[in-house]
């Protein structure tokens, strides 16, 4: 109605002039709602946070030994290859058993039969030092106050390229006593820091790589255009270019200094737009829901049915100076309980936050979150990549 007035008070060039202003508003806003809703939050990250160079990686190494000096929570003698890991070391070491009754009389409750890991990082050299991590092999109790003796570490290519020996750190215990144990963590992987000795490094120079290629941790296009657009940008030459939503390339020049050039890219700074995902680990019932997680408009209708089966046996006694016998008897329960349903309603602009304090007040366990998030997904209504470890 005051439009209405406000209108009949104009002149017919005033409403000309109201009208074409708001024909050119009408397509600003829309624009401004459209970039609004579609605009995806994006945070700084240096590029070695994001990425790695390609060819430039970690290698895993492996080896089996043994421990020694355990109070006597070793193998047992039921394990065989514990004793064969004991045999062959002793003669290594020069020690020959003479027969085989002296080979079935060997104890190994102070020794152990493990695996050992290690990461060898690129560049290494031999001499560098090395963290390696100690699990045991067969049914030893624990490692606890062990020592590893020399155990040389293979490669995929079986080439040894490290050493390992030293006394293990451990997290945890185990104490038994006249039938009665306690353990605290897992008393049977432990640490050895700086334990492993490099005797071979990987090969890799630098100097003949001409073409550099930085491989994105999160594959997404975007980035991949933002990383190439950032380098060009802050080296003022056209050398890098995006191949796919992964790979980006950067052509050095002859002669360049590579070292010199990856520092100055990988502490350049891009803008990174993560997607939206949500962590469910059904095994533990763990949940985590990223904070650009959208959701849409839906009605939750959520209830369980529980059904517990109950066994108890009883003895039915015969009465005196009868023929019967005493039986026992199975008595089995069944108790069903229909729990009433639950309901919660999202509206438009709902967050993560109403989702959860929704799911909260009516009681949803971490098991009926999962299940939750997951008929959110079939549904439409969870707008997120849904990743189930």
């Amino acid at each position: 109605m005051y439009m209405r007035g406000a209108m009949g008070e104009m002149t017919s060039r005033q409403r000309r002039c109201f009208f074409a202003v708001l024909f050119l508003l009408i397509p600003l806003a829309r624009a401004a709602c459209g970039q609004l809703v579609e605009s995806t939050p994006a945070r700084r990250a240096r590029i070695k946070d994001i990425a790695s160079v390609e060819g430039i990686r970690d290698n895993q190494l492996v080896g089996y030994g043994i421990v020694v000096g355990l109070k006597g929570t070793g193998d047992s003698t039921q394990a065989v290859f514990p004793i064969q890991t004991l045999i062959s070391t002793l003669l290594r070491m020069g020690v020959n058993l003479p027969n085989n009754s002296t080979t079935a009389s060997l104890r190994t409750q102070n020794m152990a039969a493990v695996f050992i890991a290690a990461t060898l990082p690129p560049f290494a050299q031999p001499g560098n030092r090395l963290d390696v991590t100690v699990s045991s092999a067969g049914d030893a109790r624990s490692i606890e106050g062990g020592l590893l003796l020399m155990t040389p570490l293979y490669g995929p290519d079986g080439q040894i390229y490290a050493e390992a020996q030293g006394p293990l750190v451990l997290g945890g215990y185990t104490v038994a006593a006249n039938g009665n144990s306690r353990s605290l963590n897992h008393p049977t992987t432990g640490l050895i820091p700086s334990g492993g000795i490099v005797e071979r490094s990987v090969p890799l120079d630098l100097s003949k790589m001409r073409r550099l290629t930085l491989l994105l941790s999160d594959p997404d296009f975007r980035t991949a255009e933002e990383m190439a657009a950032a380098v060009n940008k802050q080296l003022r030459r056209s050398i890098a270019h995006a191949i796919d939503s992964r790979s980006i390339e950067v052509q050095a020049q002859d002669g360049e200094d590579i070292p010199n050039l990856l520092a100055d890219v990988e502490a350049i700074e891009v803008d990174v737009y993560p997607r939206a995902k949500v962590v469910v680990n059904e095994r533990t019932g763990t949940v985590v829901i990223g904070g650009n997680v959208c959701l849409q408009p839906v009605s939750i209708l959520h209830g369980g049915l529980s059904i517990n089966v109950v066994s108890q046996y009883q003895v039915s006694q015969p009465g005196p100076f009868s023929s019967g016998t005493t039986q026992v008897v199975q008595q089995t329960q069944v108790q069903a309980q229909d729990k009433p349903v639950s309901r919660i309603e999202l509206k438009a602009g709902s967050t993560v936050d109403n989702l959860v304090q929704n799911l909260q007040s009516i009681g949803a366990t971490a098991r009926d979150v999962i299940s939750i998030l997951q008929a959110m997904k079939q549904a439409g209504a969870l707008e997120a990549e849904l990743e189930v470890m």
